[in-house]
């Protein structure tokens, strides 16, 4: 039962980590874009700083629930 619980846990934060990779690619475009004003660029900027954070937090504990799933 604990197995199948850390598979479940390993695939949603597999797919939490997808969803800050593509929301940061998109807010580091967006920060990039010269036709957008200041501001906006400038949210997107900490936007994407945000979502790399959300990634690798992702990423370490899907290792950690594909690690216990092994076991």
């Amino acid at each position: 039962m604990e197995t199948a619980k850390n598979i479940v846990n390993y695939v949603s934060e597999t797919v939490q980590q997808a969803g800050a990779t593509a929301s940061k690619e998109v807010n580091k475009d967006v920060a990039k874009d010269s036709n957008v004003d200041v501001s906006t660029r400038a949210t997107a900027a900490k936007d994407a700083l945000f979502d790399k954070k959300d990634e690798k937090v992702h990423e370490a504990q899907a290792d950690v629930h594909k690690e216990a799933a092994q076991h």
